[in-house]
C-alpha cells in the first residue's frame, strides 16, 4: 500500500476527540447544535379575537339586563319607575342593532377557530344553529319592537336625548301583534341563551376543555 493511502485511511479511523499536543486541550467536533423550536401553545392563535371578545360580553351584559326589563315592562311592574324603565329598555334595544351587524361584521372577517375535534358532530351542529339563531333574533328583536312602537305613535328614545325616526305607519292594531311577536322572540332569546350558557358550563365543568375559556382568554 502506497504511503499516500495509508495516511488516507489512518484519517478515516480519526477519533472525534483529537489531542493536539501533550497536556495540551482537547479539541471536540460535534454536531451543531440546532436552535429550539418555540412551545407552540405558548404561541398558539387564540380561538377569538380581543374585539370578538368584547363585543360578546357586551351583547351578554346588554341581553342580561333586557330580559329582566322586558319581564317587568310586559307585567306592568316598576311602579312609579315604570316609564324610567321603559326608556332604559328602549335604548338598550337602540344600542343591540349596531353591537349585534359589529358583531356580525367581525365575525365574517375574522372567523372564529373551529371548535375541538373530538366534539360530536350533532353537537357542533347544535352550536352552530345555536349560533345562528341567536344572531337572528337579536338582531330582529329591536326592529320589531322600533317598528311596534312605531306603529303605536309613541318614539324610540335613547338616553332621554333623541328619539329615533318612525318606521311605520300608525295602526294600533298591527302595534299589538308586533308586540306579542315581541314577547315571544324574547322567551325564544331566552331559551337560546339558557341553552348557550348550559353548554359552555358543560363543556368547563362536566368535559374540562377550553370552549368556555376560548371566549374569556382566547
Amino acid at each position: 500500500m502506497s504511503d499516500a493511502a495509508h495516511a488516507a485511511r489512518q484519517l478515516d479511523h480519526l477519533p472525534l476527540r483529537i489531542p493536539m499536543a501533550v497536556n495540551a486541550a482537547v479539541i471536540e467536533f460535534t454536531k451543531p447544535r440546532l436552535p429550539a423550536v418555540a412551545n407552540s401553545t405558548s404561541a398558539a392563535i387564540p380561538a377569538y379575537t380581543v374585539t370578538a371578545r368584547v363585543l360578546h360580553w357586551i351583547t351578554a351584559l346588554v341581553i342580561a339586563l333586557m330580559i329582566p326589563l322586558g319581564v317587568m315592562i310586559g307585567n306592568d311592574w316598576g311602579g312609579p319607575l315604570r316609564n324610567s324603565l321603559y326608556g332604559l329598555h328602549e335604548t338598550l334595544g337602540a344600542l343591540l342593532i349596531p353591537i349585534v351587524l359589529a358583531r356580525l361584521g367581525h365575525r365574517l372577517t375574522n372567523p372564529p377557530l373551529p371548535l375541538p375535534r373530538d366534539i360530536a358532530a350533532l353537537q357542533r351542529f347544535a352550536a352552530h344553529m345555536t349560533h345562528v339563531g341567536l344572531y337572528a333574533l337579536l338582531l330582529a328583536q329591536p326592529l320589531v319592537g322600533w317598528i311596534a312602537m312605531s306603529a303605536s305613535g309613541a318614539p324610540v328614545t335613547v338616553l332621554g336625548l333623541f328619539a329615533l325616526p318612525p318606521i311605520a305607519q300608525e295602526d294600533r292594531v298591527f302595534s299589538e301583534q308586533l308586540f306579542v311577536l315581541h314577547g315571544l322572540i324574547g322567551l325564544s332569546i331566552a331559551g337560546l341563551v339558557a341553552a348557550h350558557v348550559g353548554a359552555a358550563l358543560y363543556h368547563h365543568v362536566v368535559r374540562k376543555d377550553r370552549v368556555l375559556m376560548r371566549m374569556i382568554t382566547g
